[in-house]
């Protein structure tokens, strides 16, 4: 499996809306979502088809096999590579990027991952806690470390720096509104009670501001292009690269909006499957250690189970049965892994749902309102044949999981390191 690491620096405000179902307000997306990106290339190729790419020709061969061959090109989301440093300081950082799982909980009071300025508070995760207590026939309602005062869900993209005391970064992208005004074709002037506003996202930021003179920078997207064929891996790193200043992005391209530049970043390496798995059931065995008191002295061991998870890093659509669902269950699982395992076990799952549409600009029509389950929902499964898991979840990193996984959706990640953190070691 070929990994074309890609970066976009937007060089103009994107309008990436997204409109709920029943309500009139389009709102901003926080990212730019794989389908958009995937949208945009095959429209700049079909746009200059036949007078400069002959190796991505549209009468059938490579644009084919990139866009609607049995297994295309899988155009991942690309996340906001701004890191908040400190409360002053912002930068765009080379670390991947991850989206937080849904059992990450932070002091409601003070919320958000802890700094130089900020050293209460702190960002833990409670699903190896929460299954403990649970085993236990006990209720887990945490309280925030510090000053044991009230937790809730945190949610957001993060980062992990190397060799730094504070290692974890919360990222995002600020919006605003552009206000627009209708011109009227026959008098080429402004029409009358045709005004409007666009939400967008920042093309700049600062990026400290504690200096005299701020430095205003660009903001960059990290996003993964997941090819099977080596030719054809190539040839799209090659027209990326070769017309990396040509696409737009998002909505009212015509009116200035959308510019941006892609680059094309070397591969980072990632702990294996295998290795996380093991440190997730080393982890899960000491805290099932700890909470063995409140076991019957008969029953204090640790099922002799691997367990594993898997962590939603985009919202996918799951269907069991032909019927939408949100939760990820073992035979979905297998069918998916398109391997069968008579022990797996579903132990607990975090999830929650949410609708989403769009626009086929290809077809010209509306695509239809999807059931999602939200990007950071927890999957925890068990098995007693875990050797024979570890190829088929790796493969599943790369493909994802459930429909229209070639658009960004469906991204998982098996065994995010954040279970590990625990509430005396909030971060």
């Amino acid at each position: 499996m070929n990994c074309i690491e890609l970066e976009i620096t937007a060089h103009a405000p994107l309008a990436i809306g997204r409109q709920k179902p029943g309500g009139s307000i389009s709102e901003t997306e926080s990212y730019i979502p794989g389908t958009m990106i995937r949208g945009a290339i095959a429209s700049q190729i079909l746009k200059v088809s036949g007078r400069q790419t002959a190796n991505l020709s549209t009468n059938g061969g490579q644009f084919q096999a990139l866009f609607l061959g049995e297994q295309p090109a899988i155009f991942q989301n690309a996340y906001p590579a701004i890191a908040k440093i400190s409360e002053s300081e912002s930068r765009c950082v080379s670390e991947l990027i991850y989206v937080l799982p849904a059992t990450a909980v932070s002091s409601k009071a003070e919320p958000g991952f802890k700094t130089e300025s900020k050293e209460k508070g702190g960002v833990f995760d409670t699903l190896i806690d929460r299954f403990c207590a649970e085993q236990c026939g006990h209720v887990y309602d945490p309280s925030c470390p510090k000053d044991a005062s009230r937790i809730e869900p945190f949610a957001g993209f993060y980062s992990k720096a190397a060799r730094e005391k504070y290692p974890y970064r919360t990222h995002s992208v600020s919006s605003r509104f552009l206000t627009r005004v209708g011109i009227n074709r026959r008098r080429a002037t402004a029409q009358d009670d045709i005004l409007y506003s666009i939400e967008v996202l920042n093309e700049s930021f600062l990026s400290n501001t504690r200096d005299r003179f701020p430095k205003w920078e660009y903001v960059s997207y990290r996003s993964q292009i997941w090819i099977d064929d080596d030719q054809l891996a190539t040839a799209l790193r090659n027209y990326l690269q070769k017309h990396c200043d040509s696409f737009r992005m998002g909505g009212s391209a015509s009116r200035g909006l959308g510019k941006v530049h892609l680059a094309i970043k070397d591969g980072q390496t990632v702990e294996s499957v295998e290795k996380r798995i093991a440190t997730f059931n080393s982890k899960l065995k000491e805290r099932w250690n700890l909470w063995s008191v409140f076991r019957p002295s008969s029953d204090q061991s640790l099922p002799q189970r691997t367990f594993f998870t898997l962590d939603l890093q985009s919202d996918a659509i799951l269907t069991d049965n032909w019927q939408s669902t949100i939760v990820l269950s073992a035979p979905m699982l297998q069918d998916f892994a398109n391997f069968q395992d008579s022990t797996l076990r579903l132990e607990t799952s975090y999830s929650s749902y949410d609708y989403r549409a769009g626009w086929n600009a290809a077809w010209g029509l509306m695509k239809d309102m999807e059931l999602t389950t939200n990007r950071g929902s927890v999957f925890l499964f068990s098995t007693e044949q875990p050797e024979q898991w570890y190829e088929a979840l790796q493969e599943l990193e790369w493909r994802g999981i459930g429909d229209r996984t070639s658009e960004g959706f469906g991204q998982v990640q098996v065994c995010n390191e954040f279970h590990t953190v625990f509430r005396e070691n909030a971060v």
